[in-house]
């Protein structure tokens, strides 16, 4: 299981870390708005996987579980708000278009 959550987590950092740069470098709105969705995303997804590597590769002990349910919650969150995001952006481009 370690060898599946290490490199998702580096994979997510990457891709967050990635999308930060790109929205701040975008000029329209809209990239800046999808990029950053994006990034939302990759960051939750993240989130998620330090939660697992808390909750499931470590020691039973109750401060591991309360940061793991901690990160689990807001990488939930972050993911759901990225997606969310994601799909007002692409619609407002799209219709923006039109």
């Amino acid at each position: 299981m370690q060898w599946l959550f290490a490199p998702a987590i580096m994979i997510a950092l990457i891709c967050s870390a990635w999308y930060s740069v790109k929205s701040r470098r975008a000029q329209d709105g809209y990239d800046r708005g999808i990029f950053r969705a994006k990034m939302n995303i990759s960051m939750g997804c993240m989130l998620v996987f330090i939660a697992l590597v808390q909750l499931f590769l470590s020691a039973e002990s109750t401060l591991r579980i309360v940061i793991g349910a901690i990160f689990l919650v807001l990488g939930v969150f972050n993911l759901f708000a990225g997606l969310r995001n994601l799909s007002i952006f692409l619609t407002a481009r799209t219709k923006g278009k039109a």
